[in-house]
């Protein structure tokens, strides 16, 4: 676990969207910290397109964000259920936490679970408009957090639909509708599936932004990967996700290491689908399917030359992968910098460019 010896003050966490702070702000109205190597400098949003080249590729994740937290009981007790990543059989990956009574959530007490109510096989919950979820097995032998579970009684995109809300940490102020964590990038799916949090280094991104991008020559690489629910507690590094990079995307980016752009993934999620379609041969090929890949220093990134991503907790696993696309240097050099600078963290928070 890479870990940073900044410690980030409580007051640094972006409790509202930036659209939220004040008259006449816009999404794209957050701050850029810029990284070339250990080179820092200080930046807004909006002044990206200068910052970029033409040539230059953005690669982009195109999942939507699910209303994807629902209130349930187990027997007496009330829950709140993650619904994390939906399996090829069917099955959910889903999260069972406690309400923490400030509208947010924590971890289930280990005497509860230990008493059958929130980690055990078997455990029935029951869910709005008479679902009701079964939990079967471990997702991994990691540990108990995330469990294959099926619903029964409703299609779960319908449930989340009509009874799901996005889900939401301590450190926010209130509940907000599901459109402030949709990106400009956000497609439907036909499934009705998507990220269970929001691929939120894409944020800032309005379409002006994105109009002006183009306008400079800067390219765009769509690609898919649903996110699961993080691990708000413990920073364990990501489960299999289901991803799709498709060949316009594969074709547009061989082309692009070809001449003299760079490759520059918007979010650690555009970076784990762009590696998981990368041969050893450095060679992206369309691929649709799982990815359990995590990009660590030790793996290194085949493709990926720069990152667009938001502030991360200091022990987060998340770090592992910044480390490999700019080296441990440039983060430690960075995040001192947002600290001294005041940054915001996390998702509705300030972001980070990361150069060669």
């Amino acid at each position: 676990m890479s870990s940073l010896a900044v410690r980030v003050p409580e007051e640094l966490s972006a409790r509202v969207p930036v659209e939220q702070r004040g008259p006449g702000l816009d999404r794209d109205g957050v701050r850029l910290l810029v990284s070339h190597g250990t080179e820092v400098s200080h930046h807004a949003f909006g002044e990206l397109p200068g910052l970029l080249r033409a040539g230059d590729l953005l690669v982009v994740n195109t999942s939507p964000t699910l209303a994807a937290a629902v209130d349930g009981r187990v027997g007496h007790a009330r829950v709140v259920v993650h619904f994390s990543t939906r399996g090829d059989d069917g099955r959910w990956a889903v999260e069972l936490r406690e309400p923490d009574g400030r509208g947010t959530t924590r971890a289930r007490a280990e005497e509860v679970v230990g008493r059958g109510c929130g980690g055990l096989a078997g455990t029935k919950v029951r869910l709005p408009g008479g679902a009701r979820l079964v939990l079967e097995e471990p997702l991994s032998a990691r540990g108990e957090r995330l469990w294959w579970a099926r619903v029964s009684g409703v299609a779960v995109p319908e449930l989340l639909r009509e009874h799901g809300r996005p889900i939401r940490y301590s450190y926010t102020d209130r509940d907000q509708p599901l459109s402030v964590y949709q990106t400009v990038f956000a497609l439907p799916t036909a499934d009705g599936t998507g990220s269970a949090e929001m691929p939120s280094a894409a944020r800032p991104f309005t379409a002006r932004l994105v109009a002006e991008l183009v306008s400079r020559g800067v390219q765009f690489a769509p690609v898919t990967l649903h996110t699961g629910v993080a691990s708000a507690e413990s920073h364990e590094p990501p489960y299999p996700e289901r991803f799709a990079l498709p060949e316009a995307s594969a074709r547009l980016i061989n082309a692009v290491r070809a001449g003299d752009g760079r490759v520059v993934a918007v979010g650690t999620t555009a970076v784990r689908a762009v590696e998981s379609a990368a041969g050893a041969d450095g060679v992206v090929r369309a691929r649709a399917g799982w990815t359990d890949l995590v990009v660590t220093p030790e793996r290194g990134v085949r493709v990926v030359e720069g990152l667009l991503t938001g502030l991360h907790e200091p022990e987060a696993s998340h770090l592992l992968m910044l480390e490999a696309v700019a080296g441990r240097a440039a983060i430690d050099r960075g995040y001192e910098a947002a600290v001294r600078g005041r940054y915001l963290w996390h998702e509705f928070g300030d972001v980070h460019l990361l150069l060669p």
